[in-house]
């Protein structure tokens, strides 16, 4: 009886879209922000709040957190480690070396610090972290095929994250404080920073790399039997291993690049989805993990802007304060359910 969980994970994410696109540091009326979206004009500035900030965001949280959702799955699915996430294999934090580099660097050798810039630095800033995270990414395939356990290869992403760390480190250390104040609010996470044509291509390039993810239900099934019993059955595990890899590094440079490197998602919504349906099938947790992921985004996105707060809270602040205790509960309901 999943069908009944998922339609109701699905009205949870209409109504939670609804309540995003209502409530923030200006109230609008549901009525209003019906005729605004059906196309009346009459009242500019709340047109404005609804098509330039709040759709965007509503949008850019449903396809940010299911794609990072997934990661997690896949992540905890590869290495069977439960403490798995998206930033397990450094590909984060090459993301944030890549902004390091422009960010940090922009004011000290151009003379002008890229936060003055306005679009064209925010378009430098999502370039810098693509390049960032896809170059961590090939060099963890190219290990991949050249180490045999997923441990040696767990140990050398979090040594590649302690890398970028350390060299981010010295970069702030010799760059002005204005570039610094730049990077931290990047690294703070945020799914306002994307509108307009940019959400447009984010979001169609979501909606082409989740369904591909998808695809990669069956080995990933095949995976959690264990290598051995995995290749009796005909599975070529490093192939598998590499395409599972590579599309969990795709989905994290993507969102990253757009969002700054938002946390925690990755690692609570694929326990999340297990507790809710109750199985470690990929044919269920796929989906179930995508509308956990969406829901959760907006969820922490509706708290980041609620009627008070000046502007809006760091998402990475929210996200840890939600997901915290979710994962901490569903840990030890399942502890108790195994005793």
């Amino acid at each position: 009886m999943k069908a009944p969980k998922f339609i109701a994970l699905l009205l949870g994410i209409a109504v939670l879209a609804i309540v995003n696109l209502l409530l923030g540091s200006v109230e609008i009326p549901v009525g209003d922000v019906c005729r605004i979206l059906a196309g009346d004009t009459s009242n500019e500035i709340w047109t404005n709040i609804i098509w330039q900030s709040r759709l965007p965001q509503v949008m850019t949280a449903v396809v940010a957190g299911a794609g990072l959702a997934v990661s997690g799955l896949q992540m905890q699915t590869v290495f069977r480690n439960p403490l798995a996430g998206p930033s397990v294999l450094g590909i984060s934090n090459g993301s944030a070396l890549g902004v390091a580099f422009v960010v940090l660097l922009s004011g000290r050798i151009g003379g002008v610090a890229l936060s003055r810039l306005g679009y064209l630095g925010d378009a430098a800033m999502s370039v810098a972290a693509i390049i960032g995270a896809l170059a961590v990414m090939m060099l963890i395939v190219w290990l991949s095929q050249k180490v045999k356990g997923n441990v040696t290869l767990l140990i050398i992403g979090v040594m590649i994250g302690y890398l970028a760390n350390a060299i981010i480190g010295v970069l702030k250390f010799l760059s002005p404080e204005e570039d610094v104040k730049a990077f931290v609010v990047w690294g703070l996470g945020s799914f306002s920073r994307v509108s307009g044509d940019e959400m447009v291509l984010f979001v169609v390039l979501m909606c082409v790399l989740l369904p591909l993810a998808c695809l990669l239900v069956k080995p990933m099934n095949l995976l959690l039997l264990g290598d051995r019993y995995a290749a009796n059955l005909g599975l070529n595990i490093k192939r598998a291993r590499l395409l599972v890899i590579l599309s969990s590094g795709v989905l994290v440079a993507i969102v990253t690049a757009y969002c700054g490197p938002i946390m925690f998602i990755g690692l609570a919504v694929p326990h999340l989805a297990r507790a809710l349906f109750g199985s470690s099938d990929h044919r269920v947790l796929m989906p179930a993990t995508m509308f956990c992921g969406a829901a959760l985004a907006l969820v922490c996105n509706l708290i980041a802007r609620m009627p008070g707060f000046e502007g809006a809270l760091p998402v990475n602040s929210v996200t840890a304060l939600v997901g915290a205790p979710v994962i901490a509960v569903v840990l030890f309901r399942r502890r108790q359910s195994e005793e």
